[in-house]
């Protein structure tokens, strides 16, 4: 049997360190693991060159990929999930009070097609009633995918503008995805955002999807076991950090980080496959559509192989 040789641009997590490290056994496919940093640049890379053959991808991304059909499909590997409540931060100077007092305001973040924008974006409107084309989005970068255009409610900073500098100089009164800002005037906007994002959990059944796996259209032609293989590959990856983070040894910071999500999640915060995700999907889908990042929902078993829509 002859080996299939694939180039990956995957970030190293603890959930892919195994497939990373060559201990999950692959007998039909070699992956030559790319070191890519920051990994949010190999989604600009691959979706503009397909420059590799298996590449991580955030979700927002790649739906609008496929809506100016990227010859890309995706697998549903979650590598990236996390709550957003805590991602959107104020300056208090603005005179923001509630998520309400956004209406007319300026929120800076990266692009508009931004993930966790798009779930922040979801959240604020669904739970407290802000409506997002009331909102001034005031971008930092260009889309991943070059032929989007965004809405009209969105600007964009001049060249080499820094979203905490204009945080804190009071040029946009929020941001998004801005971390690691050591002032006082800088807060959270949603108060206590873990519990929040616990409720939201609790109340939608909803746990954020950030980037998942995707892999170049020809692959799947040319070879149609890929897609289930591939699949088995990072699920057993995926074991065996869960097996790790249940003998406690040795746990890195983003390991307790895991745990801490075991606690809201149950055994296994990392659930791959299409049918335990299908709420976080349809809502997200959902959020896409009303922010006009695509221009009609998705059929979620449309977004992946036939072959791997079953798999768990």
């Amino acid at each position: 049997m002859s080996t299939l040789s694939l180039t990956t641009a995957i970030a190293t997590y603890g959930h892919t360190t195994p497939l990373k490290e060559g201990t999950v056994p692959a007998e039909r496919i070699a992956l030559e693991h790319l070191d890519v940093s920051p990994i949010t640049s190999a989604f600009r890379r691959m979706v503009r060159s397909l420059a590799y053959d298996v590449a991580e991808m955030a979700f927002s991304t790649y739906l609008c990929a496929r809506a100016y059909d990227k010859p890309i499909t995706a697998l549903p590997i979650f590598l990236l999930r996390r709550f957003e409540h805590g991602s959107i931060v104020y300056n208090v100077k603005s005179g923001i009070q509630t998520p309400a007092d956004l209406h007319g305001r300026r929120v800076g973040l990266r692009s508009y097609t931004l993930t966790p924008g798009v779930w922040v974006r979801g959240i604020l409107q669904d739970v407290y009633g802000v409506d997002h084309r009331q909102v001034q989005w005031v971008l930092s970068g260009d889309e991943h995918v070059a032929e989007y255009v965004p809405p009209a409610n969105v600007t964009t900073a001049p060249a080499g503008s820094d979203l905490a500098d204009m945080l804190l100089a009071g040029e946009i009164d929020a941001a998004i995805g801005v971390r690691g800002i050591n002032a006082p005037e800088i807060q959270p906007l949603i108060p206590d955002a873990r519990h929040a994002a616990a409720q939201y959990y609790q109340q939608a059944g909803v746990y954020p999807i950030s980037h998942l796996v995707v892999l170049k259209d020809e692959l799947l032609r040319a070879h149609p076991w890929l897609a289930p293989e591939l699949f088995r590959l990072f699920n057993t990856a995926k074991e065996a950090y869960l097996t790790h983070l249940r003998r406690g040894t040795s746990l890195t910071p983003q390991d307790q980080a895991m745990q801490a999500m075991q606690q809201v999640l149950g055994e296994d915060p990392l659930l791959y496959g299409v049918a335990r995700n299908e709420q976080t999907m349809t809502t997200f889908i959902k959020f896409n559509v009303a922010q006009q990042i695509i221009p009609q929902a998705v059929d979620i078993e449309a977004l992946f192989p036939r072959n791997v829509l079953a798999l768990a």
